[in-house]
């Protein structure tokens, strides 16, 4: 498999021959609000494209965790994908909701797993932030707090789990123990609400996620693009070797591909 980072969640995942774009987020640089946050006011993409996004789109398929964020989906990723392309979302509303955008072909990721091709992806559970508070702030801003991760699985190819906008919390040790998966993405860039509530991991969530799968490879994503993120690539790099996981990680910039081979571990 290849994991290739395009910016902040967005990638371009090839496993078993095929191309997947992962949550398609494509607003040129600085032209959408920053999300209210106590430490600063930059808008939002906090970097460019690095390709464009004609090449982007040349994919088979593609996966979005959760649409109704836009830096997982947003309105320039709904007029540059192909109407006729394969999208996979995370529920049976959200593929209402994307078909109703006029893609002609949706379909709801599912537990026990969606076969595209030679490859099956199955939906994982994502805690966006726990708690009521969490719920309550997803409601102050008029956005649904639901999130999703996926594996991929297909002969000849090492065990994919993406695990999407999640905190640590059972939901991500369960996948890790159902599908012991040989690499896993972590959005990792520790982005909080404007009272320093996390929804996304941070270093002592990804530090536990990568105790209780030893046997995994990690690709941290989601980073240096939303200007409510904690934790940038730097920092991430400083925090892992602190603790001796540096060789576990891969931590792509913009643009950068990594492979892995079948069935490889740490």
């Amino acid at each position: 498999m290849e994991f290739q980072q395009i910016r902040g969640a967005t990638s371009i995942v090839t496993f078993g021959g095929l191309r997947f774009l992962i949550d398609p987020f494509f607003a040129p640089k600085g032209s959408t609000p920053p999300i209210p946050s106590p430490y600063n006011d930059f808008p939002n993409p906090l970097a460019a494209l690095p390709l464009p996004v004609e090449e982007i789109v040349r994919v088979d398929a593609a996966i979005v965790t959760h649409m109704h964020h836009f830096d997982h989906f947003d309105e320039h990723a709904a007029r540059a994908l192909p109407k006729a392309l394969p999208i996979f979302v995370q529920s049976e509303k959200e593929a209402a909701d994307m078909a109703a955008l006029g893609f002609e072909t949706v379909a709801a990721l599912r537990d026990e797993g969606v076969a595209f091709g030679p490859v099956t992806l199955y939906r994982t559970e994502a805690l966006h932030g726990a708690g009521e508070h969490s719920r309550r702030m997803y409601e102050a801003f008029g956005l649904p707090g639901e999130a999703s991760g996926c594996v991929f699985k297909g002969a000849g190819e090492p065990v994919f789990y993406l695990a999407g906008d999640t905190v640590w919390f059972e939901g991500v040790a369960e996948a890790l123990d159902r599908f012991r998966p040989d690499v896993v993405a972590l959005n990792a860039a520790w982005a909080q609400f404007p009272d320093g509530t996390p929804i996304l991991m941070g270093p002592g969530d990804i530090r536990t996620t990568a105790e209780h799968a030893p046997q995994a490879r990690f690709i941290a994503t989601h980073m240096d693009a939303v200007n409510h993120a904690r934790l940038d690539r730097a920092g991430l790099r400083a925090f892992l070797k602190g603790c001796g996981l540096e060789g576990r990680f891969s931590i792509p910039e913009d643009g950068e591909s990594v492979r892995f081979g079948a069935q490889e571990g740490c």
